[in-house]
This record gives C-alpha cells, sequence and structure tokens, in this order.
C-alpha cells in the first residue's frame, strides 16, 4: 500500500524541527483547506513525534470561500487553543490577502507565536524548497542582510528587461528571512530565504515572470515577461504580450489605495533552488531580486503606510550591484 505522506515527510521534518524549533513544551495549530489537508497531516505527524499537541483545521469549516477578515469563530479557537506555534498550509484565492494579512498581525503581534506562512504550499514545494540546506541558507542570509541595509541605492538588470533603481531610507528597516523561526513573535514564509524592506523610492522596469497574490495559481510561469515601469516609487503603467493579463494585473492593482505603490524590496537567498516553479511561495525566495506592489509590512519595516493588496513580481537571471558593489551576476551570488 501506497504511504501518501512518505514524499511529505523529509519536507515537514525539516518544517517543523528545523525552522520552527517544535519540542514537547509546544501547542501547534495547523491551519489548512481541503486541498492541503495532507500536507497538514504531515506537519502534524512531524509536531507529534516531537511530542508537541496538535491541532488541524480547515478554513472552509469557518467561511465560504473567498475569506476577506478572520472569521470570529477561528478567532476564538486561536485563542481558546493558545498555540505557541502556527501553521498556515493552505491554498490562496483572489480577495483573502487582507483576512491572510489581519491573521498574522493577529498571530504574531497579539498571541505572539512563532509563524509559518506556507500561502500556497504544494507537495513539489515541500520535495525541493522544504529540504534545502536551511543553516546555510541563514548564514547567506545574514551575510546579504548585513549588506543590504546600509545601502542607499541597489540597481538590478536582467536579460529580459529588468533595469531597475531602488533607493532606501535608513530608517526604514531591512528584515532577515532566515527560514529559523525559534523565538516567539518570529513569523516567515516557508519555504524561506530572503531579506527585505519597504524601498523609499525607486525608478525603471521589472520583467516579471512569475506574479504573485492569486496570479501565482492562475497563471504560474509566464510565456513572456509583462513589464512594470516605475516612477516616483509607484507604477507608472504595465505593458506584456498578453493584453488581458496587462488589463487585469492594472486593475487589480489599481483597485486598492497605494496598490501601485511599490511597498517590497526583497533580495531572495535560497540557493537550494535552481529554476522557476510558477508558485510564488518559493520562487521569491529563487537568488535574485523580487519587489511588491502595495502592501508594506509595516509592522516589519516601519514604513507609515500600508495597502489591502501586496503582489509581488519576480525577474529572473538578476545582477545585483549594491551603492556599486556586484554581489550577483546573471541570478549567482558573487560574495
Amino acid at each position: 500500500m501506497i504511504d501518501p505522506l512518505a514524499a511529505l515527510r523529509p519536507g515537514a521534518h525539516s518544517a517543523v524541527f528545523t525552522c520552527m524549533g517544535v519540542t514537547a513544551q509546544d501547542r501547534v495549530f495547523i491551519l489548512t483547506d481541503r486541498a492541503r489537508v495532507a500536507i497538514a497531516e504531515a506537519l502534524a505527524e512531524a509536531a507529534r513525534s516531537a511530542g508537541a499537541v496538535v491541532r488541524i483545521v480547515q478554513l472552509e469549516d469557518y467561511a465560504p470561500r473567498p475569506i476577506v477578515a478572520v472569521p470570529v469563530a477561528l478567532h476564538q479557537d486561536l485563542v481558546t487553543f493558545a498555540p505557541s506555534v502556527t501553521f498556515y498550509a493552505a491554498t490562496g484565492q483572489k480577495g483573502e490577502i487582507t483576512f491572510r494579512i489581519g491573521l498574522r498581525v493577529f498571530l504574531v503581534h497579539d498571541l505572539h507565536v512563532r509563524h509559518a506562512h506556507m500561502i500556497g504550499i504544494t507537495e513539489q514545494l515541500m520535495t525541493q524548497g522544504m529540504t534545502a540546506d536551511y543553516h546555510q541558507i541563514a548564514r547567506l542570509t545574514e551575510q546579504v542582510y548585513d549588506l543590504a541595509r546600509q545601502a542607499h541605492e541597489i540597481h538590478v538588470t536582467s536579460p529580459a528587461g529588468t533595469d531597475l533603481t531602488a533607493r532606501f531610507d535608513p530608517a526604514l528597516r531591512w528584515v532577515p528571512c532566515t527560514g529559523i523561526y525559534h523565538r516567539a513573535g518570529q513569523w516567515g514564509n516557508l519555504p524561506e530565504g530572503e531579506t527585505f524592506t519597504c524601498p523609499a523610492t525607486a525608478e525603471g522596469v521589472v520583467a516579471a515572470s512569475v506574479l504573485g497574490d492569486y496570479f501565482s495559481e492562475k497563471y504560474g510561469v509566464l510565456p513572456t515577461p509583462i513589464f512594470f515601469h516605475i516612477s516616483a516609487g509607484e507604477i507608472s503603467r504595465v505593458t506584456g504580450a498578453n493584453q488581458a493579463l496587462v488589463d487585469e494585473v492594472t486593475a487589480y492593482l489599481s483597485s486598492a489605495e497605494n496598490g501601485r505603490r511599490m511597498g517590497e524590496f526583497a533580495i531572495g537567498t535560497n540557493i537550494g533552488l535552481n529554476g522557476l516553479t510558477g508558485n510564488l511561495l518559493q520562487d521569491e525566495k529563487l537568488p535574485g531580486i523580487h519587489v511588491a506592489f502595495g502592501d508594506s509590512y509595516p509592522h516589519e519595516t516601519g514604513a507609515t503606510w500600508s495597502a489591502s493588496i501586496h503582489v509581488d513580481v519576480i525577474p529572473t537571471s538578476c545582477t545585483i550591484e549594491l551603492d556599486g558593489r556586484t554581489i550577483m551576476v546573471d541570478g549567482k551570488f558573487t560574495l
């Protein structure tokens, strides 16, 4: 008989033990959905093997999808269970980002849990990005973070047409996402490996091959790039061969206050990855950069503005210069 969890166990072990440091003293709350129950079960099995108390719940038990705000019953269940570690291992749907942002803020800042955000996780990602060497990724992430947080200007180019210059305010924080979250109040996206901040401003073009939010699951790796033209830190226009996609992206970004504003600039550091999958959760950790339009993660970066949407865009084969120092050529670190 085939064991449905066999392929998932190494990644689940890495997530539970290496990344989140689960022990017998922990209470682990796993929020999943009907499409990702097997992954949730693998995470639960690993957590129980550590001696932790575990509860799995499904989004569909609380409200019809898409869920746009934290359901009262879910809020109550979390308060009653009093978790020390939480996993969000579920698919994403259009319009749910406001729910996920609100949930994350509640978990991290009110309940002070260690939170693993695995939006869009798949079996492929569990066997790829989640089996990487997170101790090595953590060391590289800290190295890149130490350089980036001192940078005034970062210039990025790519063969597909990216030519972006971002400038940074030293008052805004860079956040190292090492993948190792063993202290209360820490959180990250798993698979992990990046450092990010909110840029002060940016000018240029990003040629994106993968888009975030619901676009990731809907479109995967784009057959031709979509181009984001940026002026004074905001999108001035979007262009590309697929005009229907251009129109869809433009309408979505324009649907919210600050939705066209660049809220994130990040450098991916997961050197265990070697190509795009079409899944944003993993692809944004690929060595290179990604930027996002919309929410600036103000709780983390110190930015003074926010948005109800957050759409990441990922170029590939990047060359990166920090204040004139080259740290990456064609997607390979030169540190």
